[in-house]
């Protein structure tokens, strides 16, 4: 397939996407919209897919790029594309779906447990996944549920954690990408202060198989978009 993704921020790639899609032999281009590139023609792809950042999906006077990636999505979502969101990628496409995105009772940085719903334990993407697992979480905003869609998961922290759509649309509020090398400079960048749900990077960074548990899973969810 023709994969395009979306960059926002230059220490936040595809995580252990970029290898699985390199083993299929799948043509894959970036628009890196934090350095000021536009967007493509929506006819340049089969599967947009959508990561995080650090910024908010409203600060338009920070990153005016904002609106025209919402256009993109968009025009995927019209185009019937497949589309993957994740984080910050996840709100982006649930406002764009009619889903508001605002800020979350808590911010949530670290090892936190994950439950399925009835929806969720049904549905094409997530069916599989175990009914309760560990994911690694880094945001403070969240989406309300675009028309059409259901709550698939939650945590303590956070009650809305995914959604699917039309079988070709997917989005997680959480980070399965993530490897440990990646963490590692995210806090390099970045180091949230201490809270309720958010855990020091020292032992974030400790868990070396939950960050192993998570890219199987991640490789999982992958799969339901080509199977």
């Amino acid at each position: 397939m023709r994969v395009h993704w979306l960059q926002h921020a230059d220490f936040e790639d595809l995580g252990c996407i970029a290898p699985w899609l390199a083993q299929r032999g799948d043509e894959v281009s970036c628009t890196s919209l934090q350095q000021g590139e536009a967007p493509p023609s929506v006819d340049s792809f089969d599967w947009l897919i959508v990561m995080g950042g650090p910024m908010n999906i409203y600060e338009y006077d920070a990153h005016p790029w904002l609106r025209a990636e919402k256009a993109l999505i968009r025009s995927a979502i019209d185009s019937g594309k497949k589309l993957l969101g994740i984080c910050l990628g996840s709100q982006l496409i649930a406002d764009v779906l009619g889903g508001p995105v605002t800020r979350n009772a808590h911010s949530e940085v670290g090892w936190f447990d994950l439950e399925l719903s009835e929806a969720g334990r049904h549905s094409k993407f997530f069916g599989g996944f175990p009914p309760r697992f560990t994911a690694f979480h880094w945001h403070g905003d969240t989406f309300a549920l675009p028309p059409g869609t259901q709550t698939l998961m939650s945590s303590e922290a956070c009650a809305h954690q995914a959604y699917e759509l039309d079988g070709r649309i997917a989005a997680i509020q959480f980070h399965l990408e993530v490897t440990a090398a990646n963490a590692r400079e995210w806090f390099q960048h970045e180091r949230p202060a201490p809270a309720r749900y958010v855990q020091p990077p020292e032992s974030i960074l400790a868990s070396l198989d939950h960050f192993a548990g998570n890219n199987r899973l991640m490789l999982q969810l992958l799969q339901g978009f080509v199977s």
